[in-house]
């Protein structure tokens, strides 16, 4: 059985084939078509054409993506990639295909692949982080995803940040519409954010990561912020949830400091003794979304 998965990310897509083993046969990425919809569409339609080319038709084809599909109206909500919100993605790629796909939130795939073979497999309960040019999560139990009520379940991006500390509040405005959005402050833009307005140098989130590694002082106090803000938020998460294994995923999650920072600081907020939830990265890599698509079950 062939199983293709699909992650459509804010900057590429990519596609993967994936067999019975959870080998992967096939992966090719796009640059993702900036604020164009029906181009989007149309660079998924070609990686999954180019697919089928190389290995024959796909049993099934599974898409994460940075929103959901809204149960009541089957149109796409909650997504930093705006121009997917309040459009019929699930339905326009299916009459573009000419079949049934499966859809989920890139962070349940995330989710999904590391608790099924990877980093958090074996683990009854997993939430997985997506830390990238926004932020989201996704939960998996007994290897189950759980997608909630309003398809909202892991939308930890937009509470506001727990314990806002000073300069913290209100925070700064979200495309949501709200202020002091968790994803404000931790995807990767938000770091680099408040890099350049500490230091007025500019620089993306992983430059930051990079220069705080090499020792640069506006980095690293950068980053040290971060890591403090995102045990908060962290806290917070396993205060409600209380997950076995929390898994990042995104650029974020490269950050190898992250790991052993983290879990020093999140136990001032967490609400138990002793705090046995492990932070692990991505056994996976970057390709952890795509093989959890594939992996979503075939749509009906």
């Amino acid at each position: 059985m062939l199983r293709l998965g699909v992650d459509l990310g804010g900057t590429k897509i990519e596609v993967a084939v994936l067999d019975d083993q959870g080998t992967t046969l096939w992966r090719q990425r796009l640059p993702t078509p900036q604020g164009d919809y029906i181009g989007t569409i149309e660079a998924m339609a070609t990686l999954i054409a180019r697919a089928e080319d190389d290995l024959g038709r796909v049993d099934s084809i599974g898409v994460g993506t940075p929103g959901t599909v809204s149960p009541r109206t089957g149109l796409m909500k909650n997504a930093n990639s705006v121009v997917l919100n309040d459009r019929p993605l699930k339905g326009d790629l299916e009459q573009r295909l000419g079949r049934r796909v499966a859809m989920a939130n890139d962070a349940n795939c995330l989710a999904l692949s590391e608790a099924r073979d990877g980093a958090a497999a074996g683990a009854k309960s997993v939430f997985g982080v997506i830390l990238g040019t926004g932020v989201g999560g996704g939960l998996v139990i007994d290897g189950v995803l759980h997608a909630g009520h309003n398809a909202i379940a892991g939308e930890w991006g937009h509470n506001p940040l727990p314990w806002p500390e000073a300069g913290e509040f209100p925070g700064p405005t979200c495309w949501c519409g709200m202020k002091g959005c968790i994803e404000r402050w931790l995807a990767g833009p938000g770091l680099a954010r408040d890099f350049h307005a500490v230091t007025g140098r500019d620089g993306t989130g992983h430059d930051v990561a990079v220069w705080a590694g090499e020792g640069d002082p506006g980095a690293v106090a950068a980053l040290e912020r971060y890591t403090h803000r995102l045990a908060r938020a962290l806290a917070h998460l396993i205060n409600i949830v209380d997950p076995e294994v929390i898994v990042l995923g995104g650029g974020m999650s490269n950050v190898a400091s992250l790991y052993t920072d983290v879990p020093k600081l999140w136990d001032r907020f967490v609400f138990s003794d002793p705090i046995t939830t492990r932070l692990v990265a991505p056994q996976h890599g970057d390709s952890s979304g795509v093989r959890g698509a594939a992996m979503l079950p075939p749509a009906e």
